[in-house]
């Protein structure tokens, strides 16, 4: 059975990616996303995402330092710009800390303001690569343990922060679950950025006929981790249609949800699993 949009749903909706140049303030680096919210915005876009660690420098010696409960400043002024915008708002991540525990944390906020969904990441950064670099966010984080999905009058939608991208059975349950679109908040460095940060996303997109969207931060030279930058769409052919450089910037792209339904309907992958054989299920609701 050829797959259709759902009844009723709009079919092409503009995304922005804020590519935030992040510094040690936080009520200024909150205030210039917000400005970028209204820019993005005003362009058209329709949804609008942040990058991971949006409010903070991203570091294990910064977590505890920036961590707020969630609701609390960083997210209050996430609602209220998303309802002044009338925008579905990704809020990138911010550290939160909930009953002294510390998490990574990504927020989402409707066109009224109200929060439709709160991802902690589930997979924390913990790698060694010798001789380059060395980060282990278990030192100080800890991991969530749920699957993070909202809706939206254009489809449903994914969501992981950074290293979730790796994990390819995470994007498969979530395209199970219907989403259409994935978005990865991430802050890949200057090993890994040019090693796999596209590669992953096009391998997402293709692997399920998803879209899939990242933000990153802005590259800053000094701080003592560098972020790779290059926020980046994929649409369901695999093919890059929107990128940023490394510097701070708002990237768009035009999402046609008819172009994802006529790919599945040209190599239909989706019906041709053998679920006989093999199957990838999620563990919890």
């Amino acid at each position: 059975m050829p797959m259709q949009l759902a009844r009723g749903a709009m079919a092409n909706f503009r995304l922005a990616l804020i590519q935030l140049q992040v510094s040690a303030a936080k009520t200024e680096n909150v205030s210039r996303a917000c400005g970028f919210v209204r820019t993005a915005a005003q362009q058209g876009a329709k949804l609008v995402v942040l990058p991971e660690c949006f409010n903070s420098p991203y570091g294990t010696k910064y977590f505890s330092e920036y961590a707020e409960k969630i609701p609390g400043e960083s997210t209050q002024k996430l609602s209220e710009v998303a309802k002044e915008c009338g925008v579905f708002l990704i809020g990138g991540s911010v550290p939160e800390e909930e009953n002294g525990k510390l998490y990574n944390t990504c927020t989402v906020f409707g066109p009224d303001g109200t929060m439709l969904a709160k991802h902690r990441k589930i997979h924390l950064f913990d790698i060694d690569v010798p001789g380059k670099i060395r980060f282990q966010e278990s030192e100080t984080l800890s991991p969530g343990d749920k699957f993070s999905m909202f809706d939206t009058p254009y489809c449903k939608i994914g969501l992981g922060i950074c290293y979730d991208i790796r994990f390819a059975e995470l994007a498969q349950i979530y395209t199970q679950k219907g989403c259409h679109l994935l978005v990865y908040p991430g802050a890949f460095n200057l090993t890994t950025g040019p090693a796999h940060w596209e590669l992953l996303q096009r391998g997402r997109a293709i692997d399920n006929q998803v879209y899939v969207a990242t933000a990153s931060p802005a590259r800053d030279e000094k701080a003592s981790y560098v972020a790779w930058g290059h926020s980046t769409v994929v649409n369901p052919w695999g093919e890059v249609i929107a990128k940023a450089g490394t510097e701070e910037t708002v990237v768009y792209a035009d999402i046609d949800l008819k172009k994802l339904v006529e790919i599945r309907q040209q190599i239909p992958i989706h019906s041709q699993k053998r679920s006989d054989l093999y199957a990838v299920e999620a563990k919890t609701a």
